[in-house]
């Protein structure tokens, strides 16, 4: 059986991480980028000596710091895109270990940057979730340690979401956690209709 690859995005403070909790609670298998980066700043994570070879100070415990990490990016902007030519790879390859060993119809590829960097082509449909730009910035800011100034940079390095509106095969509009879930659920249903292909 051919899997169904959606790749699954939005901009922060969209509710693409609940959007994807719900997927998992219909029984789909779901791919985490962040987690998958989490996993590889761990200890014996695959990012842990390329990352301490080229930020040595990142390294505590035998792991990365993420906070002194993004301190570096702060500090130089020549450190991020060398964190992405180092981390990027080694998510593309656990990416595609997942895809190639996943059961079921339909897997979900839970992807942050997935039009940033063209990963869409890898998929067979892509889902962007929304939310009106206000309600967006109080979720982004009730988080712990949000400022205005981190919001913006944020927003800053991601697509805006006009233009990931136009990219995207399917729309969900995250604006309460019921239609969120009623919605996922009607895609799920679409899908495998086998719909205009989805």
């Amino acid at each position: 059986m051919t899997v169904f690859r959606l790749g699954l995005t939005g901009s922060i403070g969209m509710g693409k991480s609940t959007t994807a909790a719900f997927f998992r609670d219909a029984g789909m298998p779901v791919w985490d980028a962040d987690e998958c980066v989490t996993r590889l700043y761990a200890n014996g994570g695959a990012a842990v000596l390329p990352i301490g070879a080229a930020f040595p100070a990142a390294i505590r415990q035998g792991k990365v710091d993420r906070t002194i990490l993004k301190q570096a990016v702060t500090n130089d902007p020549a450190a991020l895109p060398l964190i992405e030519a180092i981390v990027h790879p080694l998510t593309a390859q656990d990416r595609t270990h997942f895809a190639a060993t996943v059961t079921g119809d339909i897997a979900v590829f839970d992807i942050p940057l997935l039009f940033e960097k063209g990963y869409q082509s890898d998929m067979d449909a892509t889902l962007l979730v929304t939310a009106p730009p206000a309600l967006q910035k109080s979720r982004v800011m009730a988080r712990p340690g949000m400022t205005e100034v981190l919001f913006q940079s944020l927003l800053a390095r991601q697509m805006p979401d006009p233009q990931k509106r136009s990219m995207a095969t399917h729309i969900l509009e995250t604006l309460a956690l019921d239609a969120t879930r009623i919605g996922v659920h009607a895609l799920v249903a679409f899908i495998r209709s086998g719909a205009s292909d989805a």
